[in-house]
Order: C-alpha cells, then sequence, then structure tokens
C-alpha cells in the first residue's frame, strides 16, 4: 500500500506483531517480515503495542519500518501481554511442578473475564496422572486434555484445536512444560526446555519473552513462565467475578440475599451447592481467595 504524505509517496504495510524484543516490533506482512520501532506518539498516548496487535508499519526499505498505528484489539492480557487471542491453552503438570488449584481457577477466571475461549492441558502424563484434577474441571466445564510431550499422547488432539487461523497462547507455570509440548506440536521451532529447580519446586526460566510462531494456517504462542494473569486494579474484574466462575454462577440465583458476596453469608446458593457436592469446594474457595484480593479496589481504578 502507498499513501501521499504531501508531495511525498510513503509505503505502508498491514500486518500482525510477532515478536516484541528490545523496543522493536516485528511485523508480519505480504511484503515479508518488518523491523519497526514504534513512533513517539504510543509513549504520547501512553499505549504499549503487543505481540498479536494489529498493526500498519511505514516501509522506510530493507525490511525496516516504523510502527504508525494498531487497529482496535478484541482482547488483551497483560501479563503475558498478548492481544487478539482465540484460545488460551493452561498448561498445568501433574508432576514437578505440581498443580496449583487457586493459580489455575485465577487464570480461568481472568479468560472468563477478558472473553477468551479457555482450554486445560495437563501434561506431563507419563510421569503421573490426575484423574481428579481432569474430573473436576470437566465438571465444571472446562475442555481438558490430558499430554505428554515425551509419548505424544494427546498431542495430534491439541493439534486439532489449533487448525482456522486462530490465535493460540500457552501459558502457565514455569517448568509445567509449555515450550516442550510446542515443540512436539512444532518439532522445527526447536524451543530451549529446561529443567524444575528442585529447590524451588518450580522451573527455571526458559522462554525470556512472547513470541508467535506460525502453526497450522493460524499462531501459536509461548510466553515466559509466571505464576498468574494480571488481575489488579480492575474494578470490573471485582464487580462480576462471580460470573467469571461458570459453575459457581449458575447457582447464585438461589441466594437468599442479591448484595450477596458468596463468602460466608447465610442463605448463599453457591455456598449451599458446594455444601451438597454440587460444585467443587476447592473452586469456592479459590473464589473467595480471589474476592479477598481484589475486594479493596475502588471504582476509579476501573480499566478502560
Amino acid at each position: 500500500m502507498t499513501e501521499m504524505t504531501g508531495k511525498t509517496e510513503t509505503a505502508t504495510a498491514q500486518g500482525r506483531i510477532i515478536r516484541a524484543l528490545g523496543g522493536f516490533y516485528y511485523i508480519d506482512t505480504p511484503e515479508g517480515l518488518v523491523e519497526c520501532r514504534a513512533r513517539g506518539v504510543f509513549r504520547k498516548e501512553g499505549v504499549t503495542p503487543y505481540v498479536g496487535d494489529l498493526a500498519r508499519a511505514e516501509l522506510t526499505g530493507e525490511g525496516k519500518g516504523y510502527l504508525i498505528e494498531l487497529l482496535p484489539r478484541k482482547n488483551s492480557l497483560v501479563r503475558p501481554p498478548v492481544a487478539n487471542l482465540d484460545l488460551l491453552v493452561l498448561v498445568v503438570s501433574t508432576v514437578s511442578p505440581a498443580p496449583n488449584r487457586f493459580v489455575l481457577d485465577k487464570m480461568l477466571a481472568v479468560a472468563e473475564h477478558k472473553g477468551i475461549e479457555p482450554m486445560l492441558a495437563v501434561t506431563k502424563s507419563d510421569l503421573c496422572r490426575d484423574p481428579e484434577l481432569l474430573a473436576d474441571y470437566r465438571k465444571a466445564g472446562y475442555r481438558c486434555l490430558e499430554l505428554s510431550s515425551t509419548t505424544g499422547e494427546g498431542v495430534a488432539e491439541l493439534r486439532e484445536q489449533l487448525t482456522g487461523g486462530r490465535l493460540v497462547v500457552f501459558s502457565g507455570n514455569t517448568g509445567a512444560g509449555k515450550s516442550s509440548l510446542l515443540n512436539a506440536l512444532e518439532p522445527g521451532l526447536s524451543l530451549a526446555t529446561g529443567e524444575v529447580s528442585e529447590k524451588l519446586g518450580r522451573g527455571r526460566h526458559t522462554t525470556r519473552h512472547v513470541e508467535l510462531y506460525p502453526v497450522g494456517g493460524g499462531f501459536l504462542a509461548d510466553t515466559p513462565g509466571f505464576s498468574s494473569l494480571e488481575t489488579g486494579g480492575d474494578y470490573e474484574f471485582k464487580e462480576r467475578l462471580i460470573s467469571c466462575f461458570p459453575d459457581l454462577y449458575e447457582y447464585s440465583g438461589g441466594c437468599r440475599f442479591t448484595s450477596c458476596t458468596h463468602t460466608c453469608e447465610k442463605g448463599c446458593g453457591v455456598i449451599a451447592a458446594a455444601e451438597n457436592g454440587e460444585i467443587q469446594k476447592s473452586r469456592l474457595e479459590s473464589y473467595k481467595a480471589l474476592f479477598e484480593e481484589l475486594k479493596d479496589i475502588k471504582p476509579w481504578q476501573a480499566k478502560r
């Protein structure tokens, strides 16, 4: 595409940011990969380009240019910084590191809040199986796959989920096997993998930045390991928290009081459902813990 700026013709190209590293943004365009610096307007307006953003670049030649415009996002995450997700695959291992249900529930709640389809990928099935974990989250309404990058179990089934040009993000704790799983899906990637530290009980960081890889006609992202998605300061998330736990929300209509917080009140339909075994008590405990984290956020802290 060529634009007229005064009397000067400026070549531009549109594509998706697939890598952000050291102040440079790499945009996959029909003209090829373009290495860009962002124009100062982004800093002035407090806008940070994310991997996954659809963007427009002004081309200066030799595969270089300037990032001049971001197209509207349909969704985004702050941590990890990714935009326009179609599927968020939450990678959790059965062992080394052991699954942390609160972290997993928090990640699922953020996905629900952001309008991103979540799926659980339970890894290291060759080392240990956790049928209770799978059963609990399937009962809560989530798609779950049991996988092993070593034996290949479940890899073909997961690959079927990644077709159709979608942007799929893998995220989860360090050491859960994200990079190993990506290598099993697309052996040509040859991503670095690391062992889990016995002292810390968590993995050594092998992914240092977010990057998109073309797989199956779409894009697949590995992200740096982290313990939870960013939630701080989001008043809207606080206000609609119960709806971000769909299995709990189903019973909230049975509460005696419309102001029920579902944490300790008498006549709470959600608490009664947990006591009766209709929903998992661990899910309710995760909701309560997240409610405590968010309860002091004020209306003026709502994210725009």
